[in-house]
């Protein structure tokens, strides 16, 4: 198991997931939508570093 399947490719799915809930807990107790928007910018970003990890991933993989 590489670094990046076993140790980075978690860390960004959770630091994924714990900014989701976040924007959840603050969309349900009627937050600020600007706290919104930021936390969704920031979830898109997570999103988009652990496709890379992922793809790198599997690119070593392979090799």
């Amino acid at each position: 198991m590489s670094f990046l399947s076993g140790i980075a490719l978690p860390i960004a799915l959770g630091a994924v997931t714990l900014v989701l809930l976040m924007g959840l807990a603050n969309m349900m107790r009627g937050g600020s939508p600007d706290t919104s928007q930021r936390l969704m910018r920031l979830r898109v970003l997570f999103q988009f570093i652990a496709i890379v990890i992922a793809m790198c991933a599997v690119w070593a993989m392979g090799r």
